[in-house]
């Protein structure tokens, strides 16, 4: 009896230890709503759970309001796409480094008919002015996002100030966005994987694309254990050596939509 008693014991305890290592292998990594629209998120983290053992847990935001949870020592990791933003972000010793992980493009998404007719544009510039010309609405995530900062710049490029009824800031994630302009009849930019895995495509159909400006790159970035030693640093630098293997290469070029690939894996260690 003592024996069993023993032997359940010890069984007890090792189960409470292997519970408690499993719930310590757990981190936050906040991310941009277009990687979540994209659906790369659904594939990606049950083989880093399979792999690793590691929980990811996701915060799901804009660029913007996902650097200010790094910032804040709220998150472990970031998973963003402004380069310029995130150069700032680390230059504020918010984090050791930056790694590039993945890329694809902005397109223009607007009304089939394309009143505008920027489907003819020689550039994203062009696209932008034909908009403005016609006074056709336009919607803008207007929430601080990679996708957003991108727009700004695309638009301060072109030489023009948007305002005015046309132009309609909603201050919503990709996703809601685009139901937005599907609902108005209006042009959108959108990175090219949330509007390949968008579902309300009705009267609406990607116009433009191509041009090099509206190139898009991801970065991951671990939060800086130096500033917040409650991160798990360990467990970002066991995501990011995951992120930098064969096997989220195969899986990240492997995605596809309608026999399309969403991402085209670049991953390089970044300082």
């Amino acid at each position: 009896m003592k024996m069993f008693l023993k032997g359940l014991a010890a069984g007890a305890f090792a189960l409470a230890a292997a519970t408690a290592a499993q719930a310590e292998d757990v981190m936050k990594m906040s991310v941009t709503t277009s990687f979540a629209n994209s659906g790369l998120a659904d594939v990606l983290l049950p083989e880093i759970k399979k792999d690793l053992g590691l929980e990811v847990q996701l915060l799901i935001v804009g660029t913007g309001q996902a650097l200010k949870l790094g910032a804040a020592g709220d998150v472990d990791a970031v998973l963003v796409h402004s380069k310029p933003a995130e150069l700032k972000w680390l230059s504020e010793g918010n984090g050791p480094h930056r790694t590039e992980i993945m890329y694809n493009d902005f397109v223009f998404v607007g009304p089939a008919d394309d009143p505008a007719g920027i489907a003819d544009a020689a550039n994203a510039a062009e696209a932008l002015r034909k908009i403005k010309a016609a006074e056709a609405a336009f919607v803008s995530r207007g929430d601080d996002s990679g996708t957003h900062k991108k727009e700004k710049s695309l638009w301060t490029a072109a030489g023009i100030a948007p305002e005015g009824d046309w132009y309609r800031a909603v201050g919503a994630g990709m996703g809601a966005s685009l139901n937005t302009a599907a609902g108005m009849g209006a042009y959108i930019m959108s990175d090219r994987a949330s509007w390949l895995n968008f579902g309300n495509k009705d009267g609406m159909a990607l116009l433009f694309a191509g041009d090099p400006v509206l190139f898009n790159q991801y970065a991951y970035m671990p939060v800086s254990t130096e500033k917040h030693p409650h991160a798990k640093g360990e467990l970002a630098a066991k995501l990011e050596g995951w992120l930098l293997s064969p096997r989220a290469k195969e899986l990240i070029d492997g995605y596809r939509l309608g026999g399309e690939q969403l991402f085209t894996y670049n991953a390089q260690p970044m300082d």
